[in-house]
């Protein structure tokens, strides 16, 4: 349709985060008029409170690691040296800021109409927005639902953002507490233990399940708490936390270990990283008569369709990988499909996992326990990162990359790595498995000497039994 006024549009996604903005901007390619509603900044959680600001403070506790481990053998010496969370903080809130904006740039790019405020569906392709106490009504031919996620909390565990953190609360720290228990052994506790301990912090870490990072393989996690167990951090999994008694001075928190010990502690504050649930339950979806599951998630098909026509829902909100990187291709693939030009939908098997703590942690495809309960007949390579030599060179060659072969057609069934820049180097990985190439073809790809991925050719060597340089 040809807009005729400001409240008409073909397309009106609700919600800027990562899914919405990269939806907003294909539509606005493909030649539709576009409006995205949002309530806060552009760039949603992942840009502002998410993804980006904890990268930043992980780069600053990576360089504090370095200097406190390694920066003799470097050649730097310094006496009365310190270590203050708050510039590394205040640096993480100038780049979520600066990119923040640059999507308001995209915007302006892409001629998309930013429409600030809280939008509702009410149903027939009506967006009710609300902002600063007035509403405005708008009108799509299409509306796309990008609302994103939010942290979950425990009956036991009421996140307060001043004793209890979420990950928001853990991100606008300017000083580093003398302890610090995080309940959740996930991507972003795992991160946060990373930051901490680097700038100070006694870190313990509180996990239900039977290890850390459990959606890793296996051997990844026990390398994982090693590590993390060498840096002077406690880990108890098995554990379930019991209770959290808030006062002036801390909190008192109680857990039961996996032998059914109790144990109690004061600690200074408490970090919940115990998942994410969507942000779908003031939208107007039962208004649009759009159905979610029994945990709120919005249910949709392979286009991203709900049970509504018209009606389309991506991200977070969607369910499946709650991940910014899944919700970017959502948003290309829904709004190709709506154009009528869409060519192909999200294959939720080959999404990686990254997690961005010291040594990362990164994965694609198939654990080696999933594989073989799968019925494959499998072929396991693993290499050491003191095999290559960029690795020694840089002082980081701890870890190794997993690669595990179906030995009937030597296809790439998963792949794990843990170490220097893991989550850049399991791209190749990725792209590999979206060509669907083998083992072999993995391996002969010539990989430049002296770099980092010179370990996927060693690792696709050692599941063919032939590594190299080890």
């Amino acid at each position: 349709m040809a807009a005729t006024d400001d409240t008409r549009f073909d397309i009106i996604v609700v919600g800027s985060g990562p899914g919405g903005y990269i939806a907003a901007i294909r539509a606005s390619q493909l030649g539709m008029n576009v409006a995205c509603v949002e309530a806060d900044k552009l760039g949603g959680v992942c840009l502002n409170i998410g993804c980006i600001p904890t990268k930043a403070m992980l780069t600053s506790a990576l360089l504090v690691n370095d200097v406190k481990t390694s920066g003799e053998a470097h050649g730097i010496t310094a006496s009365d040296l310190s270590f203050d969370l708050g510039p590394a903080q205040e640096r993480s809130r100038r780049v979520a800021n600066q990119l923040s904006r640059g999507i308001a740039g995209l915007f302006k790019k892409n001629k998309i109409t930013h429409v600030q405020g809280y939008g509702r569906l009410q149903g027939g392709g009506a967006v009710a927005v609300e902002n600063e106490g007035e509403t405005r009504v708008i009108h799509g031919e299409s509306i796309i639902v990008a609302t994103g996620s939010r942290p979950r909390n425990l009956p036991s565990l009421q996140i307060d953002e001043d004793r209890i953190w979420s990950s928001t609360g853990a991100l606008m720290q300017t000083e580093a507490p003398g302890s610090l228990l995080i309940v959740g052994a996930g991507a972003i506790g795992m991160e946060f233990a990373d930051v901490y301990e680097a700038y100070g912090t006694k870190v313990t870490i509180v996990e239900a399940l039977d290890r850390i990072l459990p959606l890793e393989d296996r051997e990844v996690s026990a390398f994982m708490a090693r590590t993390y167990k060498k840096r002077g951090m406690d880990i108890h999994t098995g554990a379930y936390f019991e209770s959290a008694d808030i006062q002036d001075d801390g909190v008192q928190v109680s857990f039961k270990d996996s032998k059914g010990e109790i144990h109690e502690m004061k600690v200074d504050y408490v970090l919940s990283a115990v998942g994410r649930v969507p942000n779908s339950e003031d939208v107007g979806l039962a208004a649009a008569g759009v159905d979610t599951d029994d945990r709120g998630f919005i249910q949709v098909d392979a286009q991203m369709r709900t049970n509504v026509a018209g009606v389309y829902a991506l991200g977070d909100v969607a369910g499946r990988q709650l991940l910014a990187h899944k919700a970017m291709h959502e948003g290309v693939s829904c709004v190709e499909h709506i154009a009528g030009v869409g060519h192909h939908t999200v294959d939720y098997d080959n999404v990686p996992n990254c997690t961005y703590c010291h040594p990362e942690v990164a994965s694609v495809g198939l654990t080696e326990d999933q594989a073989r309960e799968a019925g494959h007949d499998i072929e396991v390579g693993k290499f050491p990162w003191v095999g290559i030599g960029r690795a020694v060179a840089s002082g980081h060659a701890e870890g190794f990359i997993k690669v595990i072969r179906d030995t009937r057609y030597s296809e790439i069934l998963g792949a794990h790595i843990v170490g220097p820049h893991a989550t850049e180097l399991i791209a190749e990985f990725v792209l590999g498995r979206h060509l669907e190439s083998t083992v072999e073809e993995m391996e002969r790809a010539i990989h430049p000497h002296p770099t980092l991925s010179e370990g996927v050719g060693e690792g696709a060597l050692a599941a063919l039994g032939r590594a190299m340089h080890i």
